[in-house]
């Protein structure tokens, strides 16, 4: 329940609970959309008449929209007030749901997917600063541990919920649940949500932006065009140098402009400059796990969809269960060396992957998918937390705002990634059957080594900046990538 602390107000007491409540509400809409599409994949591909190998760009759709519109959030929120930026976000979520369902193609499909990941991109971080401009300094902490909770539950409902959606009604009812409850999310803004006071307006970086935005469209694009998309080779390789030189121009860019975006100074802290690149690359690998291992127990495996779901359990059990020990263990051995060790483990864990057989045990899968959620999470949290921890008042909004956006690029570049490595297996080992367990199985063991190569990024860190020490919150995204 939400928190409860002494008011001498009872009015406001209960306005800011109702406040909470509908923060929180938003935040599980976009964590479950974000973990409820993967199960029912095969199933969309049969009805849109596409392979389920090729359906990656329904995930990366979703996630890179929302790394592209992280940057804009918290000036548009100064810009146009949080309460009225926070109900077209519900909107446009609402808008992108049905579009989703009512799709006949997968290129409408995906087109319907950006549309939602712009709502779902604005929900979490207008909803977080929401609470911070209402709650007092002292409660801050606590309340956006309870707007938190459904970061966790989301994951945990979205693939179960999506796999007995599809087998029970069709896969276009995992976007129409969304509508009812957006519809009452929007009405309980207009009457819930407070009026903000005017902001002082700073001018937009227009240029950083769309420099960043191009860049980080064209990588993805550039990856997913290697498998999804039917791109020829020297239109990827276009896309990636272009991609690569709008991001060296934004570089440039930002190092000449009073307010950029994102400024070069945070580089300057060892953590963060640490943290994020590892954020980067090890996501890279992980971030692909949630897409692949739904595709894996469909397609070679024969689980049914709802099957597929409950398989997912146990990563996401795993996940909550380990939280309370990656603290006291961070603080006994310090960021670098749990970072290392566990980042070995979830390639590790990864690579376990590459050895399933049709004739595996239930239970050895089940310990398999927890001990992957366990160390995942433990990695997310190590990440977060050492990226944030030194960063002082003036630079913690833009270093959290840049933390955000890197972690949804990577999951939408890791994504992208699999699939390119999963059509190239698939054309060398050829379909159906053998040949495509082996081509998941081969996606598994080049996914394990990009994660196992990122531990040499933590290994890096200086042993001041491998001291805890009390930092901002880890921010809240859904960890299912």
């Amino acid at each position: 329940m939400a928190p409860a602390l002494p008011s001498p107000n009872p009015a406001q007491e209960r306005a800011l609970r109702r406040l909470l409540w509908l923060v929180a509400v938003g935040f599980f809409m976009q964590t479950l959309d974000a973990t409820i599409v993967n199960t029912a994949l095969p199933a969309m591909a049969a009805s849109l008449g596409e392979s389920p190998l090729r359906m990656q760009s329904v995930v990366v759709a979703y996630s890179l929209t929302m790394a592209m519109l992280i940057p804009a959030t918290g000036w548009m929120a100064d810009r146009f007030g949080t309460r009225r930026v926070y109900v077209g976000a519900i909107a446009l979520f609402v808008l992108g749901s049905l579009l989703c369902a009512l799709s006949s193609s997968l290129a409408m499909l995906v087109a319907a997917r950006v549309v939602q990941g712009l709502g779902g991109a604005l929900l979490l971080p207008v909803g977080r600063l929401v609470v911070l401009r209402t709650f007092p300094r002292e409660r801050f902490l606590q309340a956006m541990s309870f707007v938190a909770i459904p970061g966790l539950v989301g994951p945990l409902v979205g693939p179960t919920l999506g796999g007995w959606l599809v087998e029970a009604a069709s896969w276009h009812w995992i976007f129409l649940i969304n509508l009812p409850v957006g519809v009452l999310g929007a009405l309980a803004t207009l009457r819930f949500m407070p009026a903000p006071a005017p902001m002082e307006r700073v001018r937009f970086d227009t240029g950083g932006y769309l420099l960043l935005a191009l860049g980080m469209v064209s990588l993805s694009l550039g990856l997913d065009g290697l498998s999804g998309l039917g791109l020829r080779q020297a239109s990827v390789l276009v896309l990636m140098v272009f991609g690569l030189a709008s991001l060296t121009a934004y570089w440039l860019h930002a190092l000449r402009k009073p307010y950029p975006l994102f400024s070069p100074q945070l580089f300057r802290v060892g953590s963060l400059r640490i943290g994020l690149l590892g954020n980067l690359f090890s996501r890279l690998g992980s971030s692909c796990m949630p897409f692949l291992i739904p595709l894996l127990l469909q397609v070679t495996l024969g689980y049914s969809p709802a099957q597929a779901g409950m398989m997912m359990l146990p990563v996401a059990i795993a996940s909550m269960s380990v939280k309370r020990v990656t603290t006291p263990l961070i603080t006994r051995h310090g960021y670098r060396r749990v970072l290392v060790v566990n980042t070995g483990l979830v390639g590790l864990t990864m690579a376990s992957f590459a050895f399933t057989t049709p004739t595996q045990p239930l239970a050895l899968s089940i310990v398999q998918l927890a001990a992957f959620g366990a160390v995942n999470s433990m990695q997310f949290t190590a990440m977060n937390t050492l990226t944030l921890k030194d960063l002082g008042p003036g630079t913690a909004s833009s270093g959290n705002s840049l933390l955000s956006m890197v972690q949804m690029l990577a999951m939408s570049m890791g994504v992208a990634a699999a699939g390119a490595v999963l059509a190239a297996f698939t054309e060398v080992f050829g379909g159906g059957g053998v040949q495509t367990l082996q081509a998941f199985r081969a996606t598994f063991g080049c996914m394990a080594l990009m994660t196992l190569a990122s531990a040499g990024i933590f290994w890096q860190l200086a042993p001041a900046d491998s001291r805890t020490a009390p930092a901002a919150s880890e921010p809240d995204v859904p960890e299912s990538g």
